[in-house]
């Protein structure tokens, strides 16, 4: 095993050029790494995301297989990618070998940056000598986080042009704020799976744009952290305004379900479907797929301050990030459940 994965090693470095240049990441990790890259693995999906959005040319493969209904808004020749599993985060199952045979000059991760994941980048690195780079992956600094990528990989105007893009929601979103007292906005349950019992706590990445729009997260009464379960008993206790369900199923449950039926955000009918394809637009994964997430954010909580054509919004940036051009049907799809009815 040991000979047959050096001689796999062997194969990959074969392909990274003779010229290198120093790299160092979000660890402080200097990683020598070649002039020209041509071929990146994602260690996990947020970097999948960016990776497509900026060169999907150059991306080896998937992290995890787009589903059926998501490959229609994804280019094709990406769709046909294989599908390698994840080197990092929960349920990590790449194959090392497979992963090798992709011949990548580098890998790259994005996301959290701590001695855990350094220490993973020093290991896989180590096992397979191929460059590992870890690039912090915070919502605030997406538009760095593209210039970064762009340099590393010969791609700056598109680069460039996916960082504007990011900078000027996120100065949207400033602007939306300012008009909306912080007692005027909404508190909002956000809650993962059929039943919705999972959410995350207080300045967990998963919930980082919820809280970014304005929002009062009901579960950051449940403490700081990451994803955690919670009782039906604590969500009747925080009465949220608004509920946003990552699957319709919670959603179905929610307003069905006598259990749930004193809840503010029930009587209301202010129970939501957050879009999820081709990605989430909250979460799964939290990458660059959030910046169309955030625009829809604001017309949900704040529609009486915001001026977005979310429709418009929306068919710009498939066009600008997934390099598709949706009809109007698709958006009805991507959409549905997600806004409040019209009259």
């Amino acid at each position: 095993m040991l000979g047959r994965l050096l001689t796999l090693t062997a194969l990959a470095l074969g392909t990274t050029a003779l010229d290198a240049r120093e790299f160092t990441d979000a660890g402080g990790r200097v990683i020598d790494i070649p002039d020209e890259i041509g071929v990146v693995l994602p260690a996990g999906p947020p970097a999948a995301v960016l990776v497509y959005t900026l060169s999907p040319g150059k991306l080896a493969g998937w992290v995890t297989e787009p589903s059926g209904a998501a490959a229609e808004f994804l280019l094709p020749e990406a769709v046909a990618l294989p599908t390698y599993g994840r080197l990092t985060g929960r349920g990590g199952d790449a194959n090392m070998e497979v992963v090798l045979q992709a011949k990548p000059d580098v890998i790259i991760d994005v996301g959290t940056v701590n001695a855990t994941y350094i220490d993973l980048a020093n290991k896989v690195q180590e096992q397979t000598g191929v460059p590992y780079i870890l690039i912090d992956g915070s919502f605030e600094t997406t538009g760095e986080t593209y210039r970064l990528l762009g340099d590393l990989l010969g791609e700056e105007a598109r680069a460039e042009l996916l960082a504007s893009y990011a900078d000027e929601t996120l100065a949207q979103l400033e602007t939306t704020l300012a008009k909306v007292p912080a007692d005027q906005r909404p508190t909002a349950y956000y809650g993962r799976g059929d039943e919705g019992l999972e959410t995350g706590m207080s300045g967990s990445i998963n919930v980082e744009i919820l809280e970014a729009a304005g929002a009062a997260n009901a579960a950051a009464a449940a403490g700081e952290g990451g994803l955690t379960d919670v009782s039906l008993e604590q969500i009747l206790d925080w009465n949220p305004d608004i509920i946003i369900a990552a699957r319709a199923s919670f959603a179905e449950a929610a307003l069905s379900n006598p259990d749930w039926a004193s809840l503010k955000a029930v009587t209301d009918g202010a129970v939501y479907v957050a879009p999820s394809l081709p990605f989430g637009w909250i979460d799964t994964p939290p990458s660059a797929n959030r910046l169309i997430g955030v625009r829809w954010l604001q017309e949900l909580f704040y529609p009486e301050a915001v001026d977005i054509d979310l429709r418009a919004d929306t068919k710009a940036f498939f066009s600008l990030f997934y390099g598709v051009d949706i009809s109007d049907t698709q958006v009805d799809k991507l959409l549905a459940r997600a806004l409040p009815a019209e009259d």
